[in-house]
């Protein structure tokens, strides 16, 4: 159990690579928090956890986009009370609708996808960072995507938050290395079996690709103390290996 007394923040938890995350890190030893705005799959989730003995997980319905600062704060004050610190935060939350040319794009979609995939990521990491530093390690990990960092035409909001994510974890990283307690990196799935990737890519033979389970190795090496001290990087699963 080499995650053992570590609690673990994942939003997207009722997603498929949150769930996928949350798994493998309660599979591990964590004590993982799931954050989603579904609660029926957050139910899920938990469900099985429990049948793979795993410690028992804790569900946080939280809505990224339509939430306020106050309850942000109140999210991160509760984990303080109840834990005392923190030692993983895990943004896998997308929004992701379809390709769409940007003068079709409507402000409201385009307000609503940077809120969920870049705004909420930084609104949770700045009201968090008081409980992380708590931890004598801690890590900190943004998921983005290998082919909205390119600028693909008709990408998006999509795109651009991803392009911007990643620019705000570098900044991060940069701010927070003196210290050397909380590591902050990205970690690049590429393409898996996953419900965005079909939403995404409709006809795409998904028997094919990677199955999200793949990317357990990158979730342990990042949550793992076989990572401390790496921080600033941008971990590609395609390419990954201990």
């Amino acid at each position: 159990m080499p995650l053992k007394h570590q609690v673990i923040l994942i939003t997207g938890a009722g997603g498929g690579l949150g769930s996928t995350a949350a798994l493998t890190l309660a599979k591990n030893g964590a004590h993982v928090i799931l954050l989603d705005k579904n609660i029926a799959k957050l139910e899920a989730v938990y469900d099985t956890i429990l049948a793979a003995n795993a410690p028992e997980p804790i569900i946080y319905p939280f809505d990224l986009a339509g939430a306020n600062e106050n309850e942000y704060q109140e999210l991160a004050d509760k984990i303080d009370d109840e834990y005392g610190s923190l030692q993983g935060l895990l943004h896998s939350a997308v929004e992701f609708s379809s390709f769409t040319p940007i003068s079709q794009f409507s402000t409201k979609d385009w307000g609503h996808t940077l809120n969920v995939n870049l705004n909420a990521p930084f609104l949770l990491t700045r009201v968090l960072l008081p409980v992380l530093q708590k931890s004598q390690h801690a890590s900190i990990v943004f998921t983005s995507d290998a082919s909205a960092r390119k600028a693909h035409a008709y990408s998006g909001a999509y795109g651009v938050s991803k392009i911007a994510l990643e620019g705000l974890a570098k900044i991060l990283a940069e701010e927070l290395e003196s210290a050397n307690k909380i590591r902050v990196n990205t970690l690049i799935p590429g393409a898996v079996d996953s419900p965005l990737r079909k939403r995404a890519y409709p006809a795409e033979d998904k028997a094919k690709l990677p199955t999200m389970e793949s990317l357990a190795p990158a979730y342990l090496y990042l949550f793992g103390s076989q990572s401390i001290g790496v921080t600033g990087q941008a971990i590609d699963a395609r390419t990954f290996h201990l």
